[in-house]
């Protein structure tokens, strides 16, 4: 036979980059499809988890009828960054993605650096959605990701809220490697030859991420045998399913219990009181949050709540923005004034 007429042998595909594949075709095919072939854009830094992704993503999306493109954002914050986000611009063309935006941001000093950096990152999301028309921005955090935002909420208590950790899809941002780690994007990325971008920052104790990835979580590790971050994951998607459902339930006795009032919001104490705790506090933080914008922590939630079980007779309560008192059957809540509102 001759050659011409000899099959083609093609390379066994990368387990690595099967899996990434894999992950990445059930989320778009989930949560994005191909209806009036929609836009996606990939979060992309040049590093190992969102090259990867964004090769994935170059190579799925077309299947199903969706186009593609990256988006880099330049945070300035270290020497060279402008060589990083034109090198990753480069690469995402290579691979395919249309368009290829590359935004510069000024990043604030006002929060912490992680903080100011993530801040400054999605407010250029949200001008890439506006300018583009993007139905969903795609970013690649991992399970090993996840497993140190849940180890992370966990060590500083911060409730379910929390612990719940990343959800795959938040509004137009969908992150497809939730169930991915770490070591696979690296292999696929080795394995189709690309070079990713190495950030310091990642070696950096200063940042707390950076002290779980490196010191806890290796310690958790060997100390208790593998299968920490897994465990953390599993955990982050029970927490996320039952607070989903509180949520639900929330939202259906809110709409019961609560009434105009003067300057603010009055709540049904008889329903208050005949609920849970964890639902009688929760409505009590989702009052203030959605009428107020303010975020209660649990020493406050309980101390409103104390007008509902332990009443008697004290009160105003004042906690940060917001005024409560118990005015018969009713728990109102009003906006305190910026005198008395706390510093």
């Amino acid at each position: 036979m001759p050659p011409s007429a000899r099959p083609e042998h093609r390379r066994p595909l990368d387990p690595a980059t099967a899996e990434v594949r894999t992950a990445v075709r059930r989320s778009l095919a989930a949560h994005v499809g191909g209806e009036g072939s929609p836009l996606v854009l990939v979060a992309l830094s040049g590093g190992p988890d969102s090259l990867a992704l964004a090769a994935a993503v170059a190579f799925e999306a077309p299947k199903l009828g969706i186009r593609a493109g990256a988006v880099i954002v330049d945070h300035a914050l270290q020497s060279g960054s402008e060589d990083v986000a034109a090198r990753a611009a480069e690469q995402a063309s290579a691979l395919g993605l249309a368009p290829v935006i590359v935004k510069q941001v000024v990043v604030s000093s006002g929060a912490g650096p992680e903080a100011a950096a993530r801040h400054a990152r999605y407010d250029a999301f949200a001008e890439v959605f506006a300018e583009t028309g993007a139905s969903h921005i795609l970013i690649g955090h991992t399970l090993d990701d996840q497993a140190e935002t849940v180890l992370l909420g966990l060590a500083r208590g911060a409730g379910p809220a929390s612990l719940r950790g990343m959800s795959e899809l938040a509004d137009r941002y969908l992150r497809p490697l939730l169930e991915v780690h770490r070591e696979t994007t690296h292999a696929s990325c080795d394995a189709l030859g690309l070079d990713a971008w190495t950030d310091p920052h990642n070696d950096e104790h200063r940042f707390s991420r950076v002290r779980v990835r490196q010191a806890v979580l290796p310690v958790l590790e060997r100390e208790l045998g593998p299968g920490v971050a897994e465990a953390l994951v599993r955990t982050a998607d029970i927490l996320r399913e039952d607070s989903e459902a509180l949520d639900r339930m929330v939202d259906e006795i809110i709409e019961e219990i609560c009434e105009p009032a003067e300057a603010g919001i009055a709540v049904d104490v008889r329903a208050l009181a005949v609920n849970p705790a964890a639902l009688r506090n929760r409505i009590i933080r989702v009052v203030a949050a959605g009428e107020f914008g303010q975020y209660l922590n649990r020493a406050h939630t309980l101390e409103i709540a104390r007008l509902v079980t332990d009443w008697r007779g004290q009160g105003p309560i004042d906690v940060p923005g917001i005024s409560v008192t118990r005015e018969g059957a009713l728990l109102v809540f009003t906006a305190r004034t910026s005198e008395g509102a706390d510093a």
